[in-house]
Order: structure tokens, then sequence, then C-alpha cells
């Protein structure tokens, strides 16, 4: 069973049912990913904050140069 990288709580999935772009949360710690592998499982960090956040200063640097 695969463990939350944020807080290293059991994360409950069934691996054999996960397919690429499902969203698995933490129950402990609400953190969620993205599944980017499913073989072997590999789970990539959503953080929409940040991207929201990101985006819009790489269009202004870009207008800049």
């Amino acid at each position: 069973m695969p463990s939350c990288p944020e807080c290293e709580n059991n994360l409950d999935v069934d691996e054999g049912e996960m397919e690429e772009g499902d969203v698995v949360a933490c129950e402990e710690c609400g953190s969620e990913y993205e599944v980017v592998g499913v073989e072997p499982l590999e789970l990539a960090r959503i953080d929409d904050e940040l991207e929201e956040d990101e985006d819009p200063l790489e269009a202004d640097e870009e207008e800049e140069d």
C-alpha cells in the first residue's frame, strides 16, 4: 500500500484499480496526488494554489523580455 510523501500515512487505494489521471487524497493531511504512472504506481502532488500563482508570473516575465 502506498504512503503519503507528506505525512507517511498509508493511502487507502486499490493499486490494481488505479488509472493515470486519477486523483488520490490523503485522509490524514489532505494532500492530493494525481496518478502519473500505474506500474509501478507513481503519484505527483497536486498543488492548485501554487500552479495558479506561478502561471501569471511566468506570463508577466515573458512580456517584459
